[in-house]
């Protein structure tokens, strides 16, 4: 999947990379992937390691220390503990994070995504302009939800992304965010909106080897119409039908700050005995995939696979756990980027979907200066699993 040749790039300075304590773990499996990829990279070298057109190529760590104190008053401050002057500099940052903590006057307090953003922002200021270059890895993007004014609103993502490139970052990657067309806020700034759907089949694949591949057995389903181009994506490339639900609102009222639903259709082929990969970009309360799945089951659905590449999970596992119970679907994928829970981690039906390999050949890419298309689009390389998949089916 590289296409970085590592004798003959030029580096665009010393790699470093922040992990913000709100995503520590990833950001440690995202070192050592790096570590390991670069360490072979110079044992394959040989008499050819002075090749490497830059100095510090070669370390046992990228990640810099940093720490963000807080005051009584629950006031903080960000202090970076290393130099990264005239670095490659990468922060990564879950803005999503749940579980971290800070005492405010006395108290535990639980970080909101604006304590996290706040975070992300100080950490900025303390590098003092001193790093080469900045770039972003908001996997999650903040505020991506409240991306569009539809009243007298705020523009919150768009203006949180205005603030990062004010402050010097030069380019922001995100994954499969729920409106990418909130770049347009920055144009001549750097924006890469990567997408998990290799990964996704990837994993899908190697747990259900039994599962057919055709449009007789399976199909891609959306919960709603703001998924549909997810759900053609994966049906186009894997040769199969996909459908949708309609969800009809009364938009005279609001409850809970959106408009309740008055009925729901389904619009696609019949559905008996196949198999459903049902997508979404998140699962966030989880009432939406669970309704869908629901009638998927009643229409006659064998497997319902729930896909999505954020799992929020914002009220929690309960509602979740029945479901499975009643036998409303078979598995839930979601992946590591953002916080997952140790509870949700063992559940029976959880699958964890890793793309730590996936950032790390980012960061190593862009590190290179070495253009990241063939890794943004994964088509030629999903065709490849689907052929490969085909393949075994006929045997």
């Amino acid at each position: 999947m590289s296409n970085i040749n590592y004798h003959d790039s030029l580096l665009v300075a010393p790699l470093r990379i922040i992990a913000l304590n709100n995503c520590k773990e990833l950001g440690e499996k995202i070192n050592q992937l790096i570590i390991e990829r670069r360490h072979k990279a110079l044992s394959e070298a040989g008499s050819c390691r002075s090749s490497f057109k830059m100095q510090e190529y070669d370390r046992d760590d990228y990640l810099v220390s940093y720490d963000c104190p807080r005051f009584g008053t629950g006031e903080g401050r960000a202090v970076i503990n290393q130099s990264i002057r005239g670095t490659d500099l990468f922060i990564i940052a879950d803005t999503v994070n749940y579980s971290e903590l800070f005492k405010m006057h006395g108290s535990i307090s639980q970080m909101s995504p604006d304590d996290h953003f706040m975070d992300l922002k100080r950490v900025i200021m303390a590098c003092g302009g001193s790093p080469r270059r900045i770039t972003v890895i908001m996997p999650y993007l903040y505020e991506g939800r409240q991306n569009v004014r539809t009243a007298n609103e705020s523009l919150d993502c768009a203006q949180a992304l205005q603030e990062l490139t004010e402050m010097g970052v030069e380019t922001i990657i995100t994954f499969d965010a729920h409106d990418s067309r909130v770049q347009n806020a920055i144009p001549i700034h750097g924006f890469d909106n990567f997408y998990t759907s290799y990964q996704f089949i990837r994993e899908i694949f190697e747990r259900n080897p039994e599962m057919p591949v055709d449009a007789d057995h399976l199909m891609i389903v959306s919960p709603d119409e703001g998924g549909m181009g997810r759900a053609v994506y994966y049906a186009s490339l894997l040769g199969v039908n996909m459908g949708t639900f309609y969800r009809r609102r009364d938009y005279s009222i609001t409850v809970n700050g959106e408009h309740p639903i008055v009925s729901v259709e389904f619009l696609g082929n019949d559905l008996s005995g196949k198999n459903i990969i049902l997508l979404d970009d998140m699962i966030a309360s989880g009432q939406t995939i669970i309704d869908a799945a629901e009638e998927l089951k009643k229409r006659g659905a064998a497997k319902v696979i729930i896909c999505a590449t954020f799992g929020l999970f914002s009220n929690g596992l309960e509602k979740i756990d029945e479901a499975y119970e009643k036998g409303i679907f078979d598995n839930i994928y979601t992946t590591n980027l953002v916080h997952c829970p140790n509870e949700l981690l063992h559940k029976q039906y959880y699958v964890n979907v890793d793309m730590s390999a996936y950032i790390s050949l980012i960061i190593d890419t862009l590190n290179h200066d070495t253009s990241v298309n063939n890794i943004l689009d994964a088509t030629s390389r999903i065709q490849e699993l689907v052929k490969k998949r085909l393949q075994e089916q006929v045997k």
